[in-house]
């Protein structure tokens, strides 16, 4: 039987992240997911949550497990989450092949969701 693909995967710079904040709060799980808002319609969220929602998809990968919000699943397949370091920020992105166009400061973006899996 063949594998089913990763809703969405990490980056080693990612993974190395979640797993140190996570170990801070030694309990609870990394939520993803988006939500309506800002100049080009949608923004990514990530949240601390005790527990995954039942319909919540846990991904695990490289080690760590992070969970994704049942509603935004078909915004993010594909998607990879990397951790960006640089001298003015650090900060999660996403590399989203269903994201189709990006507010000039990067805070909102358009993603059309997947209709055929």
């Amino acid at each position: 039987m063949r594998e089913r693909p990763k809703a969405v995967s990490l980056t080693d710079a990612a993974a190395e992240r979640v797993k140190s904040i996570m170990a801070s709060r030694e309990k609870g799980f990394l939520r993803v997911g988006v939500k309506n808002g800002g100049c080009a319609g949608m923004e990514y969220v990530m949240e601390y949550v005790e527990a995954p929602e039942a319909l919540d998809e846990r991904v695990e990968d490289k080690g760590v497990e992070i969970v994704l919000e049942s509603k935004a699943l078909l915004f993010l397949l594909g998607t990879q989450i990397d951790y960006e370091v640089t001298p003015l920020h650090a900060k999660f992105t996403f590399n989203n092949p269903n994201q189709t166009d990006a507010c000039g400061c990067g805070e909102s973006v358009t993603i059309i969701p997947v209709t055929e899996v």
